[in-house]
């Protein structure tokens, strides 16, 4: 009992420090991120070691660049579909707190409206892609039906997926400042912003998943284990869909042609960054593998780990 008691204890000072940093970390997305700026047509908008456009040496650095955009591009439409998703598991965690635990309450609340905040600011920046880019891109993944299908499986493994997707985006953040590649400038205050809010809402996610975890019966963590299998299997199969579509239309706006073998490197070189971007990064972050290892039996590591290595990243 008093072991329970100390964990409500550091439970309600940790969400007390994310309210905290909200309000000190508040941004504005025209004040403190666009300041009137464009993207660069001339420059990356991913660095090499998250677009891994750099292993392509068939291209020239003009097509490289312009590869890191089309898969820039994609990323401001994935995190705003992932982002939609997450806001509303969220939203529907608020009820648990509603005549409880105000503090808890506050945090999940400032957390929806931060993500509410990046949806718009990834919109905005496929606005202006459009500016920059030629035309005929396109998101060919169904945004409304994707969130759906994540919402339709247990709380506790969309909980694993969401604190993984924001785990990544900090390694994600620290690629685009250690790489020393110059990218767009917008583009980074992007990653800066992002990653600026998504530490404490890897936080929150971390402490809804464990009270979650707390909840299950060794059944119910059967069946949750095995929607995060299928969770990740559910990305892969977008990620792969989503490389179809962006490799066609590198292709054709390209100013020469490419022989099949070169189309291959190109699909296999974006497959294997989108699932390292949105799969394996996160899975495979440290924190992460910490806090799964302390829920899950070896047999569920193990199930976990073979289900990863099928997306090869290497």
């Amino acid at each position: 009992m008093a072991e329970d008691t100390a964990q409500a204890a550091d439970d309600s000072a940790a969400y007390a420090r994310c309210v905290e940093n909200s309000r000190h970390r508040q941004w504005d997305l025209e004040r403190d991120v666009i300041r009137g700026r464009t993207l660069s047509s001339d420059m990356r908008f991913l660095p090499d070691g998250i677009s891994r456009v750099g292993a392509l040496d068939f291209l020239t650095e003009s097509e490289k660049i312009r590869l890191s955009q089309v898969q820039g591009r994609t990323y401001a439409h994935m995190f705003g579909m992932f982002e939609r998703f997450i806001g509303i598991k969220a939203l529907e965690l608020c009820r648990r707190y509603a005549l409880s635990d105000q503090i808890a309450l506050q945090a999940l609340i400032c957390f929806v409206d931060e993500e509410l905040k990046h949806q718009e600011m990834f919109a905005r920046i496929e606005q202006m892609a459009t500016q920059v880019m030629p035309p005929g891109y396109r998101f060919v993944l169904p945004v409304v039906d994707v969130a759906l299908s994540m919402l339709g499986k247990s709380t506790w493994a969309v909980l694993a997926l969401a604190c993984q997707l924001e785990l990544f985006t900090q390694a994600h953040y620290r690629e685009s400042v250690e790489s020393g590649q110059q990218i767009c400038p917008l583009y980074k205050d992007v990653f800066l912003y992002h990653w600026r809010d998504e530490m404490q809402h890897a936080l929150i996610d971390e402490l809804e998943w464990q009270r979650e975890n707390s909840r299950l019966s060794a059944a119910q963590r059967e069946q949750a284990v095995d929607d995060l299998i299928y969770l990740m299997h559910v990305v892969n199969d977008l990620v792969q869909l989503q490389t179809q579509a962006d490799v066609d239309f590198f292709i054709r706006i390209s100013e020469r042609h490419f022989d099949q073998k070169e189309i291959n490197a190109l699909q296999n070189c974006v497959l294997k960054a989108y699932r390292w971007q949105y799969i394996v990064a996160g899975v495979q972050d440290i924190h992460f593998s910490q806090v799964l290892g302390r829920m899950v039996t070896v047999e569920h590591a193990a199930r976990i780990q073979q289900a990863l290595c099928r997306f090869d990243c290497a």
